[in-house]
Order: structure tokens, then sequence, then C-alpha cells
């Protein structure tokens, strides 16, 4: 016979183990990388794999997008109900989201998070930079600098970078006049060419803003056509290799380090194949050419971690972005994907003292680069961004459009936007 106080012993222990295997089941995470490369994506795993050391009780699906695409492929994901956990998100399409109500509001998690005091000013003005609400926790960011090839420079009897934008325009002509295939610019085509035109509009145009009082967009002056005029002219007259009007960001690097081009516009994070792939001693970054008022506005721009309203793990979201925040974690992802880092002080890191920093820090530190700040509080913004300037440019690069059709087109578009957003505030 059965003794009945060791069953009862036994279905207690059942219970437990049952009970333990039910607390145990794994949180599942979805994390959306966009900005990927296969370099990217094994340092987060690794990443992530410390992370799952620490909380065994969640698992971390990643899904990575290609950049190409990413925009209409997260936008196809929410569309289904797919909304991932945690996102990487560009600062470009921060306004979207958030002006529609799915970003999470970090206001909360931020009060009580130790490392928030320690970021810096300009990383919780971008967190709060769409509706003045943090939605973001930025994880670095891109300041655009002149990269330029010593060696083809040398071969072209020239000893230095431009430093105005009537010597980089002189310089990539002798530059391309070396023939065997060699262009004085690699030019960013495809996706992610924005920041080249929004760049050279400005310093033709002498000013930073992108609209007036009023709302209406800056773009159709006749210094920021002119700019835009710039760069199709050096596409069309053969400064820029003829296939780089599909170009995007690994087709601009590789051209720049195989020698294909000579100068590219980039921010910090192509230094990561770069001096992989070249000699220390055989480029160097200088900051972005001035144009006719003394002044050059390269672009600033940021990327972070989001998690959208609709995920059904609002804590471990949170708990794996601030982990991933943590200013050990952001120190080694800013300097591996090529970035500037958040917290105060951390520029003081020997990484950032190396002689390829030094066009970035005398952009920071000078009055004549003023940061251009994209307007990423607009809500149709990313596919202004992703989209519409890709494919007009395209078209005006290859002659099927003009310079000042496609400028009007895109200060209409922008202007209609503004003024949505002016009316939505008041």
């Amino acid at each position: 016979m059965r003794h009945p106080k060791r069953h009862v012993l036994s279905l207690l222990a059942l219970s437990v183990s049952l009970f333990s295997c039910a607390s145990f089941a794994a949180t599942k995470l979805t994390l959306v990388e966009v900005i990927t490369s296969p370099a990217r994506t094994e340092m987060l795993q690794k990443m992530l794999t410390d992370y799952k050391t620490q909380h065994p009780d969640v698992e971390i699906e990643v899904v990575s997008l290609p950049w190409g695409q990413a925009f209409e492929k997260l936008g196809t994901m929410i569309q289904s109900g797919q909304y991932p956990d945690v996102v990487e998100m560009p600062d470009t399409w921060q306004g979207l989201y958030a002006s529609n109500g799915m970003l999470a509001d970090l206001e909360p998690r931020l009060k009580g998070w130790t490392g928030t005091p320690d970021l810096t000013d300009k990383t919780l003005t971008m967190a709060r930079s769409s509706g003045g609400t943090a939605t973001m926790i930025p994880y670095g960011f891109y300041l655009r600098a002149m990269f330029w090839n010593k060696k083809l420079f040398q071969q072209a009897g020239l000893t230095d970078a431009p430093k105005t934008m009537d010597e980089f325009m002189a310089d990539a002509k002798k530059i391309s006049a070396l023939g065997n295939g060699i262009s004085g610019y690699c030019m960013r085509g495809g996706v992610g060419g924005t920041n080249a035109w929004m760049m050279f509009m400005a310093a033709m145009n002498g000013s930073p803003e992108f609209f007036d009082k009023d709302g209406n967009s800056t773009l159709t002056k006749p210094g920021a056509v002119k700019g835009a005029q710039f760069l199709v002219d050096m596409y069309q007259k053969g400064y820029a290799p003829k296939d780089s009007v599909n170009w995007g960001f690994n087709e601009i690097v590789s051209g720049f380090y195989s020698g294909k081009c000579a100068m590219l516009d980039q921010d910090p994070d192509a230094l990561i194949a770069i001096k992989n792939s070249m000699n220390p001693d055989d480029f160097s970054v200088a900051p972005m050419p001035l144009g006719p008022n003394g002044k050059a506005y390269p672009t600033i721009g940021y990327t972070g971690w989001s998690m959208f309203k609709q995920g059904k793990h609002q804590d471990q979201s949170w708990d794996l972005i601030s982990f991933l925040s943590n200013k050990e974690n952001n120190l080694t992802w800013s300097k591996f994907v090529g970035t500037l880092p958040i917290y105060k002080g951390a520029e003081q890191d020997a990484y950032y003292h190396a002689p390829q920093f030094a066009g970035w820090f005398a952009e920071l530190n000078s009055p004549d680069y003023i940061p251009l700040t994209m307007p990423t509080h607009l809500k149709g913004w990313g596919y202004f961004n992703s989209v519409i300037v890709k494919d007009s440019s395209q078209e005006t690069l290859l002659g099927q459009n003009d310079t000042e059709s496609m400028v009007k087109d895109w200060a209409k578009y922008l202007t209609k936007e503004q003024k949505a957003w002016l009316a939505a505030q008041k």
C-alpha cells in the first residue's frame, strides 16, 4: 500500500517543479536592427549573449533588416501587427513613429535610471527631439567630415585636403584626370544620400536653416539650388564614378579604400572598414569644405534604441535598452560602430585621440563649422529621406530631370510637412 504522506509530498514536489518551470519560462524579446552589417550584427549578438548570461529567463530574437529596404520593411512589420520589443531607431524615423504615438514614453524610465545623470545634454536633447518627450536613448552621434586619399592626391599634384567648396571641385577634377577608373569623389546616389545634398545646399546658401518663420522651405533659395547643382555637376562631369548613382554606404566606403575615388564625406562609422583596409598613413580625415560665407554645415545625426508602446514586455525591453546603453557597453559599441559616445567625458578615452579623429574634433571645436541637424521632427521626414530624395536625385543625376525642378518638389513637400507640424503645436 502506498504511504499517503509520501504521496502528498510527491504531489507537492511535482507542483513545485511545475511552478518553477512555469516561472522560468523564458520571456522572448524581438530586437530589430536596421543599420546592418555582418560585423555589427556579430558585435550586437556578443553583447546580447552577455545580457542573456545575466538574465537566463530572457530569449532575444534579432531581426536584421538591410538598410536599403529597412524603412519599408519595418513599416510592413508594423502594419501587420508585428511590433518589435526593441528597435534600432534612426533619427530620421523618430519623428514619424513618435508623432503617431507609437513609441513608448521613456521619461519615467530615465528618472529612475542610474545612467541618466552622466548623459550629455546633447544626448537628452536628441532623445526628446520629437515633441519634447524622450522616445529613444541615442547610442551615439554621427558627424560628417571628409576622408581623403593622400596617395591619389599626391599623384594628382595635390598636397592637402580641400578647404573650400571651390577647391573641392577643382581637386576632384584633377584627380579624375588621372584616368584608370579613378574619380575624385565617392558619391552616395542611393539610400542615405540625403546628407550630402543638404550639406552642400546649406554650405552654398550660407545657412543651416531649413525653414523660415512661416514654415516655408529654404531649399529654393538661389544658394541652396546652387549647392544642389554642385553635386549634379560633380556627377555629370565625371568627377564621381558613373555607377555611384546607385551607391549606398558599403559601396562608397569600399570605393574609397579600394582607391576608386579619392574623397568621401562620411561619419566616424566609415573608419571601421577603412582602417582595416588601408595603411593609416595613406588617408586622413579633414573638416568639410567651407562655403562662400566661410562656413560649413556638416550634418550631425544619431541613432538609438526605442521601444514600441504595443510591445508586450515593456519592463524587460527597458531593461535591455538600459543594459545596451550603460557606460561600458555604450563606449564599446561607439568605438566599434564609429559614433561619438553619449556620456560626459567619454571623448577623453585614448581611442578618440587617434589622428584620424582630428577632422571631427576640428569641426566640433571651431566656429567655422556649424553642425546641421536634420528636421527629424517632421512626420514625413523618414519617407523624404529614404524614398523621395533617392528617387528624384537619381533621375536628376541621370539627366531625366533638372535640378531646379527637383529642389522645388523637395521644398513643396517639406513646406507642407513643416506647416502641418507648426499647426499641431498650437
